[in-house]
């Protein structure tokens, strides 16, 4: 039998999708809320950088993976244009039903697929751009997933990550208060659900550092692979180019 973790807890990794699914299952109602409020709205600022560095121009096809509520997808529609297209996934249907639904609120119209980013759906080279926000430390097999996303671009075509990372030192301890009594502290308060906030701090220091996704990404098939520092390093935008 296989072990994986689950936040700090070790795992036969069959089960850590169910498991993953559950935490996201409890938490999607108040997903953008949680979010929001543990950021300072600092999440709304780091997409945005994202997206900007995504480039995405009109006619372009791009991705998002673990796509969620939505957030990036509709940024990058709005850039795609009625020539391009934006395809948001995610193997949570709780989570890709409330982005579906409130893409459809907003007046934006796109595929939503429900799937695993370990086994993605697609051609090979079909999409000039693929994104992934806070959702690849959720993944059992990271490797695979990101093998799956470069297969999946076309050559020359960009992959984001942005992810929670590792801190500047003299940050590390506070973070780590905050990550672990505060965090939990809140989701019980405003979700009715510590557990699952709990979990979310583990799974983030359980989380490959910037050098070693870098090189991850690099062994996935991606020739040249920058990294965005945000927030002192508590998160991270990874950014590559498929050779």
């Amino acid at each position: 039998m296989t072990q994986t973790h689950f936040g700090f807890e070790n795992v036969d990794e069959r089960d850590k999708a169910r498991r993953v699914r559950g935490v996201f299952d409890s938490v999607a109602p108040r997903y953008d809320l949680m979010n929001d409020v543990l950021s300072l709205g600092l999440h709304r600022l780091w997409k945005r950088f994202a997206v900007a560095v995504a480039d995405v121009r009109a006619g372009m096809r791009v991705l998002d993976i673990a796509g969620g509520t939505g957030d990036l997808a509709r940024e990058f529609a709005q850039r795609a244009g009625a020539t391009g297209q934006v395809v948001l996934t995610d193997i949570n249907e709780s989570m890709l039903r409330i982005g579906r639904d409130r893409l459809l609120d907003r007046g934006v119209v796109l595929p939503t697929v429900t799937c695993d980013a370990e086994r993605l759906p697609f051609a090979d080279a079909s999409f000039d751009v693929v994104s992934v926000a806070f959702g690849l430390r959720n993944m059992t097999h990271k490797e695979a997933a990101l093998a799956e996303m470069a297969r999946v671009l076309r050559p020359g075509g960009r992959l984001l990550v942005l992810e929670f990372s590792k801190p500047a030192e003299p940050l590390r301890r506070p973070y780590d208060f905050y990550s672990f009594k505060v965090m939990p502290l809140l989701g019980r308060w405003i979700a009715d659900d510590a557990d699952s906030y709990r979990y979310l701090a583990e799974s983030i220091r359980m989380h490959p550092d910037q050098a070693t996704l870098k090189a991850m990404m690099k062994t996935a098939g991606f020739g040249h692979v920058d990294v965005h520092n945000l927030a002192a390093g508590i998160v991270a935008l990874h950014v590559g180019i498929k050779c």
